[in-house]
């Protein structure tokens, strides 16, 4: 049955979103900030740090604290932590705070097994209590906004969402992302956006609600936000080595035309400005690391790319890269790249 709705403009707090706003989903090992800035210049109207962990930040870890670093120039941007003990993810809500992201995102949506099978992540959704007392307790301990991402529900006897967002939301969170898929299913099989319909246009749900699955593309994404009348959309891993995705679905939801796929070409020109922010964010050993993850697959479809895959993952050289990068565009600039369109490859958290 559809669901009768008004497109309205979307806020966390006070931070106003415009209507039908753009996600990019917090996924570890993805979105560093040089992934986030290139999402945030082709489209996406908010982003979010990889996770990070409570006991890390609470310690001192020098790999979790460099997740706190967020740019100007990625606003609106939230920070997104996780723990199982409440105190330990209180004082990581405090020290996040002092990093001034726009909101502060919990998560208990990460179904991975060293994360949900020690109570973290999804695993928090074997214990609701504990979950809307972790949430009460970091509300009231920041100013800052705060907001949750989860799924469905631990499997497919426990779809507890509604239950779940009524809780939450008595407890001050001002706005919930829901993964239209349970802890038990990871990430196999379609996504379920029909509960999540239902907790939007439940009666006593007034905070907003964003989507989450298998959006890949802007007619799917219109398909979430006209029969679902979800405030928001979150894309995850249909944005890994496509972080222009986000113009796509804005192009199609203006227009109501698929964007053709960018060139050869075009891809290089992204690809340079990617890894230029990255060395200029991480310095030159970190950025090329981090950019590794990212480079091969803005090619993903080329034909006799392997050699060449095989430089820009494992050469340390910038003046390689880019003599790489230049290559490419000189071979393989007339090839056809309207279906390549590459795999999801990374995970939403």
């Amino acid at each position: 049955m559809p669901f009768l709705f008004i497109v309205q403009r979307m806020k966390i707090g006070d931070i106003d979103l415009g209507s039908q706003p753009l996600f990019l989903a917090p996924m570890e090992d993805v979105t560093d900030p040089s992934f986030r800035y290139m999402c945030k210049r082709m489209g996406a109207d908010v982003v979010t740090t990889e996770f990070i962990s409570s006991d890390g930040l609470i310690r001192d870890a020098w790999k979790s604290r460099a997740k706190l670093n967020i740019d100007e120039a990625e606003r609106p941007v939230g920070i997104q932590i996780y723990g199982h003990l409440i105190e330990p993810m209180v004082e990581a809500a405090r020290i996040a705070e002092t990093a001034h992201p726009d909101f502060i995102d919990i998560n208990f949506g990460c179904p991975v097994k060293k994360i949900a099978g020690r109570g973290a992540g999804s695993g928090m959704m074997r214990d609701v209590p504990l979950m809307v007392e972790m949430t009460r307790q970091i509300v009231e301990a920041v100013e800052t906004p705060v907001t949750v991402k989860t799924r469905l529900g631990w499997d497919e006897d426990n779809k507890n969402i509604l239950d779940i967002a009524l809780r939450l939301q008595d407890v001050g969170i001002k706005a919930l992302t829901i993964h239209g898929r349970t802890r038990s299913q990871m990430y196999r099989g379609e996504a379920d956006w029909t509960l999540i319909g239902e907790v939007k246009h439940h009666p006593s749900i007034e905070i907003p609600i964003i989507g989450n699955g298998d959006v890949d593309s802007g007619p799917k994404a219109k398909q979430m936000f006209d029969t679902y009348g979800v405030d928001g959309v979150m894309i995850g891993r249909a944005t890994y080595g496509r972080p222009w995705i986000f113009r796509e679905v804005k192009h199609f939801m203006a227009t109501g035309e698929v964007m053709p796929q960018p060139s050869v070409v075009e891809r290089v020109a992204i690809a340079k400005e990617h890894l230029a922010k990255s060395l200029e964010i991480k310095g030159e050993r970190v950025g090329i690391l981090e950019m590794r993850r990212h480079l091969s697959n803005y090619f993903k479809g080329l034909p006799d790319f392997k050699s060449t895959r095989l430089t820009l993952v494992t050469s340390n050289d910038i003046d390689e890269l880019y003599s790489t990068l230049d290559m490419i565009a000189q071979r393989w600039g007339d090839v056809d790249m309207s279906g390549a369109v590459p795999p999801s490859l990374s995970h939403e958290i």
